[in-house]
């Protein structure tokens, strides 16, 4: 198999690595030599996670040892390719077959730059790992979130609608799926008013692409992925602060394509349905306005309270068309509220589901991959706050209360009554920079999902 950045399959130069935990740190230090115990010691090196310490030799650098916390956690090696003097680095201590994989995911997460129109500084140090040692499905989730993290730092310009679909047909040819697209004002004409609603300012077409895939005998499931390649907040314009992100407003959809990419190269028994919605909610003299009411696919009537709540309004239209073909699972992904990271902060996603088991299986996928979210209450009482006066329900309204509650029941809204169902409101985004999570775009729960349906449908 072809390695990613940041390894090799073989090396006559490589130097050895120790992983070592705090708490096993006293041991492993007892049966290192006289020369190299004092140098430990007086560095005051205990193996803190997060740490690294350089070990000296006659002719320079003669090995590193690695601080580790959980040794489950990819991002508890993340810091060493970046750490480590550039180099090969060949692991010297034994690790279990899962703390090992969780090491070669780590290495891949920690040396990820995003290089399209700028070169790193420094290459990062190179993990070596012989062909046989490399798990396939470790790096086919590498390659997953990488994907995230490249179409969400793409900006507007290149990673428009357009860019959208074609990435998506790239990955239906690559893996044999049928993809259909449905642009412009076709939208109009094959019921999906509410896309074409919040794309139509735009010099760039809205458009819902569908990608479908596997073995019509399989199970079925659904991922829909919010599109919005960016976000001016409509005529509710948001400030600059705001909008300076906003090109990562299609994080949602990113998240989908790159699970529905994975799903397809580990040939999961499942007949897949990918469906997103690609819109830029520009702001222009057909742009959608306050107050105006917008009949969707579902024939549900919504009054516009604030077109900076665009994407549950293209998302609706795509629910309800996904939710027509029956799915046994239909999930969806987006970049929904600002409210969700008041409540969860920017590293734990928001999950909100009709379906204890569904969301219970996807915390307990998420708590094993250490790739955490955390279950919020479809709270029905709260559908109080998206009341009109002239229409079936308002996109948004005045009360700032429970932002993100209140989006996750406006899209349940169009869901079938009986369909099992799960919202993941992500921010899909590293406001800083921290080991193995540079700033910029971020897969968050996509590796929890993956092994919640590897569990349930292998």
């Amino acid at each position: 198999m072809n390695l990613p950045t940041g390894f090799v399959s073989d090396s006559d130069n490589a130097l050895p690595l120790y992983c070592v935990q705090r708490t096993g740190f006293d041991d492993w230090r007892k049966a290192q030599t006289p020369a190299i115990g004092q140098w430990i010691d007086a560095q005051t090196f205990d193996a803190a996670s997060g740490s690294l310490l350089l070990l000296p030799g006659d002719h320079g650098i003669a090995g590193a040892v690695l601080g580790i916390g959980d040794p489950l956690d990819p991002f508890a090696y993340a810091h060493a390719p970046h750490a480590l003097p550039p180099g090969d680095w060949v692991l010297a201590n034994d690790l279990a077959d899962d703390a090992r994989n969780a090491l070669q995911l780590g290495w891949g997460l920690g040396s990820y730059r995003y290089t399209r129109y700028k070169q790193p500084l420094r290459a990062p140090a190179r993990l070596v790992l012989a062909a046989t040692a490399a798990d396939a499905e470790t790096f086919a989730l590498l390659d997953a979130c990488l994907r995230v993290r490249d179409l969400v730092n793409t900006p507007t310009q290149d990673m428009g609608p357009q860019q959208l679909e074609d990435i998506a047909r790239e990955i239906a040819q690559a893996h044999g799926a049928r993809i259909e697209v449905i642009a412009g004002d076709e939208l109009l004409a094959q019921n999906f008013p509410a896309i074409h609603a919040v794309g139509r300012a735009s010099h760039r077409a809205p458009r819902l692409i569908a990608l479908r895939w596997g073995d019509d005998t399989h199970p079925h499931v659904a991922l829909v992925g919010k599109g919005v390649c960016f976000d001016t907040g409509g005529l509710d314009i948001k400030p600059a602060d705001g909008m300076r992100n906003m090109k990562k407003d299609m994080g949602g959809a990113a998240h989908a394509l790159a699970l529905a990419e994975l799903i397809m190269a580990r040939a999961l028994p499942v007949r897949l349905t990918l469906l997103v919605p690609a819109v830029e909610n520009a702001i222009g003299p057909d742009a959608f306005r306050p107050g105006e009411v917008i009949t969707t696919r579902s024939g549900i009537s919504v009054e516009i309270d604030n077109t900076d709540a665009e994407g549950r309004v293209i998302l609706g239209d795509a629910l309800v068309y996904a939710g027509e073909q029956a799915p046994e699972l239909l999930i969806d992904f987006a970049t929904l509220t600002g409210a969700a990271r008041i409540a969860l902060g920017p590293d734990l996603p928001a999950l909100y589901s009709n379906d204890d088991t569904l969301a219970n299986d996807w915390l307990t996928a998420g708590a094993q991959a250490r790739d955490p979210l955390w279950r919020m209450p479809l709270w029905r009482p709260y559908w109080r706050y998206l009341t009109s006066n002239v229409a079936d329900l308002a996109n948004s309204g005045p009360s700032r209360m429970a932002g993100s509650v209140t989006a996750a029941l406006y899209l349940e809204r169009f869901v079938p009554a009986q369909q099992k169902w799960a919202h993941l409101d992500v921010y899909a985004w590293n406001d800083s920079e921290r080991p193995g999570r540079p700033t910029g775009g971020e897969a968050q729960a996509l590796r929890a999902v993956y092994a919640m349906l590897k569990a349930r449908f292998s």
